[in-house]
């Protein structure tokens, strides 16, 4: 597994855009052998839908298989050999995704490039979920601002509505990186989008889920921050000895930042964090959005996302 995601990092720090693309494929690839079963799959098929493969099939093949449940994941031993390479900064794949997106905005826009940043925030949202503590790579603002940065109205809609579903799985679960969120007036950049004439229906319609999901009351995580819910049920929580582990690859490997912070990426979220319910949240979108009692009302009432919002 250390060979391929070489292999993947390597072409994902290229300037070229299709040694990119062949990046992304090969994480896709890995990705879909873990997540995916291919109990249905015929060896022909699997063959094709290897990680190494760039077959333009291979999506076609890979949606055919079943995904795998939690408790098969926690069984998996190569689910659970990923997850212990993420747990450092050498091998973790959402540093190297993020990376990835910096450089290509910084790239002439062009169509091309606007498709393989749209892949990238695609397989970026899927690692966040295969991944949660990777999550915690959104406490710093460089990061934060680089998802706000892609609902820029000069974004095409697709890509804005991709950012989005990345924002959101960001914040999932993780008060942390919410309060990011808010000191960099993401709520003003969120709003402004929705209020605007020349914003896309459909990317509309992703500010509004957002707005909805974004009121939804926090708690306070029950384990470590670093290893929400999912990953407790999966028995996949890392020791101490293991973070501070990780916090020492991510000091030695991590020189890079874009707004001064110290260069390290922060995986650490123990200790008390700040909390808000839905009135805080109210209050605060309130300053930017004049309806919004009526969005509360519409999560309470109707238990938007499977359930009823407790302010």
């Amino acid at each position: 597994m250390e060979a391929l995601l070489t292999l993947s990092f390597d072409n994902l720090s290229s300037r070229d855009t299709s040694r990119i693309r062949k990046g992304l494929r090969q994480i896709e690839g890995l990705l879909a052998q873990i997540a995916l079963s291919s109990a249905r799959l015929s060896p022909h098929k699997r063959r094709k839908s290897s990680a190494i493969n760039d077959n333009n099939n291979n999506n076609h093949n890979v949606k055919q298989a079943e995904c795998k449940k939690l408790g098969e994941l926690r069984r998996d031993a190569a689910f659970r050999e990923f997850f212990r390479l993420q747990e450092g900064f050498r091998w973790n794949v959402a540093s190297r995704l993020i990376a990835t997106l910096e450089r290509l905005m910084g790239l002439h826009s062009a169509s091309t490039t606007d498709l393989v940043i749209l892949s990238t925030l695609d397989l970026l949202q899927g690692v966040l979920l295969l991944h949660p503590p990777s999550r915690t790579l959104f406490n710093r603002e460089d990061y934060m601002n680089l998802l706000l940065d892609l609902l820029d109205a000069s974004n095409p809609p697709k890509i804005q509505s991709q950012a989005l579903l990345v924002l959101v799985t960001a914040l999932l679960a993780n008060p942390k990186n919410t309060r990011t969120f808010e000191t960099i007036d993401g709520l003003l950049t969120v709003t402004s989008l929705f209020k605007s004439r020349s914003t896309a229906k459909e990317v509309k319609m992703r500010t509004l889920e957002f707005l909805y999901f974004y009121l939804m009351p926090e708690a306070p995580p029950t384990t470590s921050a670093s290893a929400p819910n999912t990953v407790a049920a999966l028995g996949l929580q890392r020791s101490p000895s293991k973070l501070q582990q990780s916090k020492q690859q991510a000091l030695a490997g991590h020189a890079r930042t874009h707004s001064g912070d110290s260069d390290r990426m922060d995986i650490d979220e123990d200790g008390p964090k700040a909390t808000k319910t839905t009135d805080d949240k109210q209050r605060l979108l309130g300053r930017h959005l004049n309806n919004v009692a009526e969005l509360v009302q519409d999560l309470q009432e109707n238990a938007v996302f499977g359930g009823a919002a407790a302010a």
